[in-house]
């Protein structure tokens, strides 16, 4: 009798917990209530077409939508917007995903949850003035490099173009220039001789043979070219902690990115033109516009993070960090698509 009754509870037992975790699911598929409904965003150049589906979402209401007040802090590079949710003044990052690779290397677990960017869209660039006579990577020895800010992507990228020459990061000086007018500024008055950055500025500076390019992830095939692989960009990452604690915000951040993600697939110039704020186009509308059509295939187009774009991350970082130890580094932790395949469904994006 008594082992009766003790399956008779273990299996009511069974039961409720199906029932919860049925309840549960759907409410979250159903979009329930945001658990935290202010959410502090922080982003390292707003205005840079890496982050271009962020503005979009927030100039076309799309975070309100969804019953979110997200203040955005904008910061210098990725590296400064990752310091302000460690320290406490914000909850989200819109950062490049290798961050999450980084910050698990220290112990410290983030997870990315929607991506918005397919390709890093960065190009390094040698100025023209101060090195007409560059041949090859080596000729930057001792020279200044202009990124977005230390420990961004941008900086990233240029250690890995440097490895690959036999050049480790201490061989060159980089600087700090962000990514909007100060960067033009810093290249064309001569402060740096070399630059890794972000669309529109290396557009503009191409276009106006300012630099010559010597790198570049602005399209899918570049990205391959450099990295060897496909390699996931900007995102929207935050504390495991977070994201565990706040799964309806965390859904309704990710169904405002990829609603849009799904407006940016057929958005024309004008479109663009009529959306952005006009600080973005710094002072050249055609320019911005030709920058536009050369990054739109690195825009992300569902939210989902690619497994082989994980892997490429790791194995770049891993070849010229030497304290990232690619087998100490569990990948599946670093991003979920949860989040993405319900608001791919919600916008058939």
């Amino acid at each position: 009798m008594t082992s009766t009754c003790n399956l008779t509870r273990r299996a009511f037992a069974a039961a409720c917990a199906g029932a919860a975790s049925a309840l549960a699911l759907p409410a979250l598929h159903a979009q329930g209530k945001p658990e935290k409904t202010k959410v502090a965003l922080a982003v390292g150049g707003k205005a840079a077409f890496y982050y271009l589906p962020l503005t979009i979402s927030e100039q076309l209401g799309y975070f309100k939508a969804e019953g979110l007040e997200v203040e955005i802090s904008d910061f210098a590079g990725g590296a400064r917007a990752l310091q302000a949710v460690v320290g406490g003044s914000a909850d989200v990052v819109s950062g490049a995903y290798e961050h999450t690779i980084n910050l698990q290397s220290k112990n410290q677990m983030f997870q990315a949850f929607v991506l918005q960017g397919r390709a890093p869209q960065i190009a390094f660039g040698v100025s023209t003035k101060n090195m007409p006579g560059y041949k090859t990577v080596a000729d930057l020895k001792g020279k200044r490099i202009g990124i977005s800010a230390p420990g961004s992507s941008t900086n990233m990228m240029a250690n890995l173009v440097l490895s690959r020459a036999g050049l480790k990061p201490s061989d060159v000086s980089f600087i700090g220039v962000g990514t909007a007018a100060g960067a033009l500024a810093a290249l064309r008055s001569g402060q740096i001789d070399a630059m890794s950055n972000t669309d529109p500025v290396m557009t503009m500076l191409e276009q106006k043979g300012e630099v010559k390019i010597i790198s570049d992830t602005r399209t899918l095939k570049g990205t391959v070219d450099v990295f060897g692989g496909p390699m996931p960009a900007a995102c929207l990452y935050a504390p495991m902690e977070f994201i565990q604690k706040n799964p309806n915000t965390c859904q309704a951040l990710t169904n405002a990115i990829v609603h849009g993600l799904k407006w940016l697939q057929t958005a024309g110039p004008s479109d663009l033109i009529k959306t952005v704020p006009d600080s973005y186009l710094l002072g050249d509308r055609a320019l911005y516009l030709a920058s536009f059509s050369k990054v739109r295939d690195a825009i992300a187009l569902d939210g989902l993070i690619p497994e082989e774009g994980a892997k490429t991350a790791l194995k770049a970082l891993a070849s010229f960090d030497p304290s990232i130890k690619a087998d100490k580094i569990n990948l599946a932790k670093t991003y979920t698509n949860e989040f993405a395949r319900r608001a791919k469904e919600k916008y058939k994006a």
